[in-house]
């Protein structure tokens, strides 16, 4: 990020490269699930998906140089990726 190194899981990655080649474009659960783990999950387990991002964001925050929030939830719909600052 900006020149440092943020330290992601596989996951994270995945999540983060889905979001990143989408931005602008709100991503449901649902359809980040079945992108990044590629298999079916149970309806409860969308839940994963925010556990994982949450976690995400918080390393991203952590090596942040400019105040920006690059995943942005979207209520009741997904997430959405939000480039910074041009």
């Amino acid at each position: 990020m900006r020149g440092q190194e943020v330290d992601l899981t596989r996951t994270e990655f995945d999540l983060l490269a889905h979001l990143i080649s989408n931005p602008g474009v709100v991503v449901g659960r649902e359809e980040l699930l079945k992108a990044v783990w590629a298999t079916d999950f149970v309806p409860d387990s969308t839940h994963v998906v925010d556990v994982h991002l949450a976690n995400l964001r918080r390393k991203l925050r952590k090596r942040a140089v400019v105040d920006h929030e690059w995943i942005r939830t979207i209520r009741g719909v997904g997430f959405r990726y939000d480039p910074c600052c041009g």
